[in-house]
């Protein structure tokens, strides 16, 4: 497994003050130059470069008008793949241990502005009332359009403590919106768990990270101790989960799968970007020396009725684990579509500590699904009353996305899925909306989670009899 042993990560996009987890690989010495040079079109570079060194109204560095050329090949190529100068790449490496500063908000740049993809929970910006779909076009007095999305992002984070101001253009909102947000050392919890009620457990997974398999162990062995015994079924809760790295994805999918069952495979035009990733420690271990968190687990986790909340927040990572529990029909998966997010970006580290992030492959389900720029469609379709609609209408996903990926194989889901016909068709504007609660995890009132449980509840019905 080369691609494993480099390290298989897995992004979705750019996070202001949260990390962005990716493929990491050494550049191989391959024969990329085997075809002839454009010669017309360096010729045509050479020229532009002279003419602005000698005609620009104020003089310009080679090193700026180097990087600006990079920065410029790779975000014309798709909306994940840039350019990484030294501080950039330093925070990329440094990021996945689950604590980040500045504001919590994964962003991707859309026509020239910065569009928010989603908050991330309990932060900043979650806190303040960010929401998926929202144009960020002025940082304090900056105006974002001619800024790059590494630009954006830099503004937006900062020293902890410290304010920036964020106007926002919102779909029907007449007038723009400003926001202060007051950036903070982010430490994303990446599991939690609750005992609904006797013998029904609930686990969230807000993000991938590099204890994620790990903390799903343990928060599965405590449901089971505080329930006295095997669990009747389990909520299993993406929604608005951002992605991460995949390593944490295989080891939560193989929780529940049989040991070696396919997880995900990717193909690309190397030999190093085709990998199949199955349930087995080598492939979310990865070899780091640590023990196998998942061998102590009970035998009943891999039979428990299981259902999986996915929303269009849910994303890369999310996506994964989302197919292969749908495709080895071990789960039900219920809420909205998903992201689309099924591109694989490996970062490629150049001199003097800097790299680029390139698309060099999709991610495919057990069953040759393509999630890119389609997502995982659920079985059942269940929206969140409180934004009934939106997730269809307001909010980004990766087919949105200028210059996206496209999907390489064509659909054979159906999309007349199972829906919920007592459910509202559009959104609850009665009350202040300005200034959302955040939700309470396991809440009583979170209708989702209720539907989850009443299905868990009859399929249990169901066996019994």
């Amino acid at each position: 497994m080369r691609l494993l042993e480099k390290a298989g990560l897995v992004s979705l996009g750019l996070v202001a003050g949260v990390s962005v987890s990716l493929h990491f690989a050494a550049i191989a010495d391959k024969e990329t130059l085997a075809t002839p040079l454009p010669i017309e079109e360096l010729r045509a570079f050479s020229e532009v470069f002279g003419r602005i060194k000698n005609d620009y109204v104020e003089p310009v560095t080679d090193k700026k008008l180097i990087n600006e050329a990079i920065n410029g090949m790779l975000s014309g190529l798709d909306p994940h793949s840039a350019y990484l100068d030294a501080e950039a790449f330093k925070e990329l490496q440094v990021g996945t241990q689950g604590e980040f500063g500045g504001l919590g908000i994964e962003v991707s740049m859309e026509d020239g502005l910065v569009k928010v993809v989603s908050p991330i929970e309990d932060t900043p910006a979650d806190h303040a009332g960010i929401k998926s779909g929202d144009l960020i076009v002025k940082l304090d007095d900056t105006l974002v359009k001619g800024l790059t999305l590494n630009d954006a992002v830099k503004r937006m984070r900062g020293k902890p403590g410290s304010k920036i101001i964020l106007t926002i253009i919102r779909k029907d909102e007449p007038k723009p919106l400003t926001f202060t947000l007051v950036r903070a050392i982010i430490k994303v919890q990446s599991v939690k768990s609750k005992l609904l009620e006797s013998g029904y457990g609930f686990v969230r997974i807000t993000q991938f990270q590099e204890h994620t398999g790990e903390n799903l162990a343990t928060a599965l062995e405590t449901l089971i101790k505080q329930n006295q015994g095997p669990l009747k079924g389990l909520v299993l809760d993406l929604r608005n989960d951002p992605g991460g790295l995949l390593t944490g994805a295989v080891g939560v999918s193989a929780a529940f799968l049989a040991k070696d069952a396919l997880v995900v495979y990717t193909e690309g035009r190397t030999e190093d970007a085709k990998m199949r990733l199955t349930a087995s420690p080598d492939h979310y271990l990865r070899g780091n020396g640590k023990s196998d968190y998942l061998k102590e687990l009970p035998d009943s986790v891999k039979s428990v009725p299981l259902v999986v909340l996915v929303n269009g927040g849910s994303a890369s990572a999310s996506e994964i684990v989302a197919g292969a529990l749908q495709d080895h029909k071990r789960a039900v998966i219920m809420g909205t579509q998903t992201f689309g997010k099924g591109s694989v970006q490996t970062v490629l580290p150049l001199g003097n500590n800097t790299a680029i992030k390139l698309t060099t492959a999709r991610y495919y389900t057990p069953g040759g699904r393509s999630i890119q720029a389609k997502g995982i469609v659920p079985d059942i379709l269940v929206e969140d009353p409180a934004t009934a609609g939106q997730d269809n209408t307001f909010r980004l996903r990766e087919a949105d996305l200028n210059k996206h990926l496209a999907n390489d194989k064509p659909s054979s889901e159906k999309q007349d899925n199972n829906v919920d016909k007592n459910m509202p068709t559009s959104p609850n504007t009665k009350g202040d909306a300005a200034k959302p609660v955040p939700a309470e995890f396991g809440a009583k009132n979170d209708y989702q989670l209720n539907q989850a449980l009443n299905l868990l509840k009859g399929m249990q019905i169901l066996q019994g009899k």
